[in-house]
């Protein structure tokens, strides 16, 4: 990669008006490159660009989408390695998970490649003899995309991939504090047979390249991910010129710990769902419900696997906790700390910035216990290496606990009861459910999604993709 990036529009890289500095929060002195920003004529051209994108592309056969959609996933696997390297540099996740995360997007391509293929209409029959009705799906237009920092590729690319399958133009504004990992699968994207002004890059703020994007009339989609503050005001625009929205937002994610839980299992279980990926996860479970009869030992056990975690640089080998995003995250992670200890919650674990060889932005995964889900730092998402244990006498204290929010993303419970996790599926008001396992960590080929105010629209991911990405025509016919 050079040292300059440019934006991409109909097909061509174009200089924007200004640039950023991208720096690794792992290492403020590892500069990764200047990244430009475009002006909001630019984000316009994007836009214009892409609608004659699509009237090519959304009449372009299957086996063309097909082989390109196959083709950007098979370089992104094979490039893992490389590109697991440079997302794990700017976003700050251990190394494993970069490469991880790049492997999983170049899953997504090949997932949305064969959809290509299953596209198949519907038939039915008329009420009036000698009509013929058929259903189809057909592309929406253009899709603006509007995709978070905490999975600078994957999420992205689970947009991407399905606008593309079903034949829709895109616009992507990726997070300005990861807009490297958002041009390495541009370049890759670039060099595809498409229609110019099938896929554009605008880089810039949300509040100039965003607002642009999110206000403009002629874009019939906006998907988005990101806070719920932005997600109300992402809804608010698109209302005004009826476009099509699907928003994932915030979280405040539980996992509930009973007493016939296998804790070793439990703990890996909390360690995993709460602390990987810096806590930086939508499914992250921040709230740890534990009944008193395995509350202490639980507690004591978490403790130990914390003591245990290595945090450091993201490419240092062993590290499983890397450094928090940016500055202002790593702030914000603090402040929470000192109001939950003025709230009279009692510190058990961390809380406290980590030394390291290198400048950056490091933090110890924090504990918190004696907490009850009415502290602020159990309402409101907090998005750091940050869990808070609330002690309850039984389950269902633990499940009216968990239901207890505004957001309703993922639930996890710890149990070797069949019944109760029965019952679990049932009553946690979420919209996805674990037994056994973290809340954090999903399938890319099912849908993916939340209740309440964590989501608004169809469901990502998988054969549920479609509703968004499509519209439905009905087709009478006399022969």
């Amino acid at each position: 990669m050079s040292t300059s990036h440019p934006l991409y529009i109909n097909g061509q890289w174009v200089t924007g008006a200004s640039s950023i500095t991208n720096t690794s929060p792992s290492d403020l002195s590892d500069v990764i490159g200047e990244y430009d920003q475009a002006t909001n004529e630019q984000t316009k051209e994007a836009i214009s660009a892409a609608q004659s994108g699509f009237a090519q592309w959304s009449q372009s056969g299957l086996e063309q989408r097909y082989n390109i959609l196959m083709a950007i996933g098979n370089e992104l696997i094979a490039r893992q390695d490389e590109l697991g390297e440079l997302l794990s540099r700017e976003e700050g996740k251990p190394l494993p998970e970069g490469k991880g995360e790049v492997y999983r997007s170049g899953q997504f391509f090949h997932y949305y490649a064969a959809e290509v293929l299953r596209q198949i209409d519907e038939r039915a029959d008329s009420v009036r003899p000698g009509v013929e009705i058929d259903v189809r799906r057909e592309p929406l237009g253009v899709v603006g995309i509007i995709s978070p920092w905490n999975f600078p590729m994957a999420t992205a690319v689970w947009k991407i991939a399905p606008a593309l399958a079903f034949g829709n133009a895109v616009v992507f504004k990726p997070a300005n504090l990861v807009p490297a990992s958002a041009w390495a699968l541009t370049e890759i994207i670039s060099r595809q047979n498409l229609p110019a002004g099938t896929f554009n890059l605008v880089m810039g703020s949300g509040g100039e390249t965003g607002e642009t994007l999110i206000n403009s009339p002629d874009v019939q989609a906006i998907t988005f991910t990101g806070s719920l503050e932005v997600g109300r005001r992402v809804a608010a625009a698109t209302v005004g010129n009826l476009v099509k929205c699907q928003l994932e937002m915030g979280s405040k994610n539980a996992l509930i710990v009973l007493d016939d839980a296998d804790l070793d299992l439990a703990v890996e279980a909390a360690f995993n769902g709460a602390y990987s990926g810096s806590g930086q996860k939508c499914t992250a479970s921040s709230r740890l419900i534990v009944t008193e009869a395995v509350h202490d030992e639980f507690v004591s056990k978490l403790k130990a696997r914390l003591e245990q975690a290595k945090v450091g640089h993201a490419l240092e080998e062993g590290v499983q906790i890397g450094p928090i995003a940016d500055k202002r995250q790593l702030e914000s992670n603090m402040a929470w700390i000192e109001r939950a200890k003025a709230d009279g919650a009692t510190l058990a674990f961390g809380g406290s910035r980590v030394d390291t060889k290198t400048d950056g932005y490091y933090m110890q995964p924090t504990l918190f216990t004696d907490t009850t889900n009415d502290m602020e730092i159990n309402r409101d998402e907090v998005f750091g290496p940050i869990a808070c244990v609330i002690k309850v006498p039984d389950y269902e204290t633990a499940l009216s606990t968990l239901n207890d929010t505004q957001y309703g993303l993922t639930a996890g419970i710890i149990t070797n009861s069949l019944k109760i996790a029965s019952d679990f599926k049932a009553r946690a008001q979420t919209g996805c459910v674990m037994v056994n396992l973290p809340t954090a960590g999903t399938d890319y080929h099912v849908p993916f999604g939340g209740r309440k105010n964590s989501s608004f629209g169809p469901r990502e991911q998988g054969q549920y993709a479609r509703e968004f990405y499509t519209v439905v025509k009905t087709c009478y016919v006399r022969a």
